[in-house]
């Protein structure tokens, strides 16, 4: 059976410098500069390399691996001084055999480039590309016959489910190699439910398993998942075997009220994702994506939009398992290149080949924000566009295909005709002045369109929680402008409930190294929480008081600690019916409302407040002060701008 060894530890680093260093995995060179600004990170080749041990396995029995599960963006793997692989796109799982360079003292060296070219994605996008080997390597013993382990890196089983009258049809297919072909070798299905009894079983390479009254993959109601085995047997014996978790649901999305799961209308509202902390980069470990995850769950989203990229395959099984509804894309984004098709086309086969298993996913995203910079190749790139949409049908008939377009890529624009599902990239408000437009523009997009399923599939404002003001105005990068903008945007897409998703952006702020907005350079600041998910700005708990059943009480502008008027307002959010607020213990009013109370409060010398929903309380000090402080007003450096547009 499969035997898995990591190779994580005794890594040599030579970088930028030139200079060794002893590293372990994961590694990214660029988990300093590629967050400080200047738009200067080192881009370029760099390698690593390693020693290990013959691994015990029986010659001519079995076969040896190497697994990479994220390598950026380009990698070539040398084995005892012979290229064994190639490999071109960061964020997707590749393997090969190297059974036969095996010795029993093994030098391993990988290069890894980052460079700039005209052939891999991404080459330009406001984040940053970390260069190196920044998730797992593996060393995997198989036997000779095995499921197929060379086709886009996936897992050799795939299965389709289908609904009719509470029960369910599992097809199931999986791919073996041609030594198990020539040996005979039989696959066996099992389906186990949550409690390890057995649902259904068949045999064959391609089967159908028959499960009555099956329970749903039900979203965060019921994430309910069977875990699906194929084992195969050569001479009776098991020889390998391969598994994944199996949620059974139906949905389908509607021009005129959005998203259905199981038959239900099941309105989508969530945040998008990068994968990126301070200080890491791109190299983070299991605690940090769990730690992504429940902050994600706090706030109450019930979708998400991992972007622009393949995420870490742990990272999609928790949304398998929590019942997160997924947007997932491939890096094919801000400009196109001809010749990277070839590119487009290798990483979205890899993105649906390895993760067309999770339930959690509904639709593959095509490209990002692809007329950001003009019209060059405009016809090579709707010609790319239609190619991939045709690959994704071929490859998955059963989920959409999406397209998230910038504001510069009107309505009438052909790309945006292509895939299945689209998706608008809009910052009115921020970007541009005046929050109505958003309103004038989802309203005129579905009278031409009426058949279109539409969302936005970014939205959001630049917020620094040292940043604050009583008088918030675009461009100042307050927390307190931040929130206002999505105070509105909030209600804007209640009023337009066709929609089939909202993605805020983003659930964390992340690093573009090409920036410098907010007093900080190198950073994106549309987070919901800063870049160490330390702090959870204001605009966090609004989402939460729409969005979460979980009862709480925040009061905002906590930082906004010295102020300058005589009459101050106190904001409240909270998702109970509710809400009292007390200043140095006397109480100042109660309020019956929805989601954000306002309080006016006389202010003279320092004020302790506390806010009170039954059980639920937060406090917070405040203080008049006669000038205002000046650590929380932008200062903006020389040569720089408000919006990075």
């Amino acid at each position: 059976m499969r035997k898995i060894e990591k190779l994580m530890t005794g890594w040599c680093f030579r970088g930028p410098s030139g200079e060794r260093e002893a590293v372990q995995l994961p590694h990214t060179w660029n988990n300093k500069d590629g967050q400080d600004g200047g738009d200067d990170y080192w881009r370029g080749t760099c390698e690593y390399d390693n020693r290990f041990a013959k691994p015990v396995f029986a010659e001519g029995e079995q076969r040896v691996y190497l697994q990479f599960h994220g390598v950026n963006a380009s990698a070539e793997v040398v084995l005892n001084g012979k290229t064994v692989c190639t490999h071109d796109g960061g964020y997707s799982t590749f393997r090969v055999d190297v059974t036969d360079e095996l010795q029993e003292q093994n030098d391993i060296q990988v290069k890894v480039d980052n460079s700039v070219n005209d052939r891999v994605y991404p080459q330009k996008a406001d984040f940053t590309f970390y260069g190196g080997i920044y998730r797992d390597i593996e060393i995997l013993t198989v036997s000779n016959e095995h499921f197929d382990l060379d086709y886009y890196g996936g897992p050799g089983l795939m299965y389709t489910a289908a609904v009719c009258d509470g029960d369910a049809d599992v097809t199931v297919t999986t791919f073996t190699n041609d030594a198990a072909k020539a040996a005979g070798a039989t696959v066996k299905l099992t389906l186990t439910d949550a409690e390890g009894n057995v649902a259904a079983e068949g045999e064959g390479e391609k089967a159908c398993l028959h499960v009555p009254s099956a329970h749903l993959w039900d979203g965060l109601d019921d994430p309910y998942l069977y875990r699906l085995t194929a084992t195969l047997i050569k001479d009776g014996a098991a020889v390998d075997e391969v598994s994944c978790n199996c949620g059974i649901r139906t949905f389908y999305f509607s021009p005129k009220d959005g998203f259905h799961l199981n038959g239900r209308h099941y309105p989508l509202h969530g945040v998008a994702r990068h994968q990126d902390w301070r200080d890491i980069g791109n190299a983070i470990s299991v605690s940090h994506m769990e730690r992504d995850l429940e902050l994600i769950r706090e706030v109450g989203a019930n979708t998400v939009r991992l972007a622009h990229y393949q995420h870490n395959q742990y990272f999609y099984d928790l949304c398998d398992k929590v019942g997160l509804i997924a947007w997932v894309e491939i890096p094919y984004i801000s400009e196109h290149m001809p010749n990277g098709r070839e590119n487009t086309f290798s990483q979205m086969k890899e993105l649906i080949v390895q993760n067309y298993n999770h339930p959690c996913i509904v639709t593959w995203g095509i490209s990002n924000e692809i007329t950001i910079s003009g019209h060059q190749h405009k016809k090579d790139m709707l010609d790319n566009h239609r190619a991939l949409q045709k690959l994704c049908k071929e490859m998955d008939p059963t989920r959409p295909t999406s397209l998230a377009c910038y504001a510069m890529c009107g309505p009438f624009n052909p790309v945006s005709q292509i895939t299945d599902l689209v998706g608008w990239n809009l910052y009115l408000g921020w970007y541009v002045p005046g929050f109505f437009l958003n309103d004038l523009w989802i309203g005129f997009y579905h009278l031409v369109y009426p058949n279109r399923c539409l969302c936005y599939s970014e939205y959001g404002a630049e917020g620094m929680p040292n940043l604050h003001s009583g008088k918030p105005r675009r461009g100042d990068h307050t927390e307190e402008y931040q929130a206002k903008y999505h105070e509105f945007m909030l209600e804007c897409f209640k009023r337009h409930p066709y929609m089939w998703a909202n993605y805020v952006w983003n659930m964390f702020d992340f690093a573009a190294d090409a920036r410098d907005q907010g007093g900080e350079p190198g950073m994106n600041h549309k987070g919901l929480v800063t870049f160490d998910r330390q702090i959870k700005k204001d605009s966090f708990y609004l989402y939460k008081a729409y969005w979460s059943n979980d009862p709480f009480v925040h009061i905002c502008s906590k930082r906004y600690a010295n102020r300058t008027e005589k009459v101050t307002e106190v904001k409240v959010y909270s998702n109970c019916p509710t809400m009292t607020l007390y200043a140095d213990g006397e109480k100042v009013g109660e309020q019956t409302g929805d989601k954000i109370f306002r309080f006016k409060l006389p202010l003279d010398g320092t004020v302790e407040l506390k806010a009170v929903a039954g059980e639920h309380t937060d406090t917070a000090t405040i203080c008049r002060v006669d000038t205002p402080d000046p650590s929380y007003t932008l200062k903006k450096a020389e040569g720089t701008s408000a919006n990075w547009v």
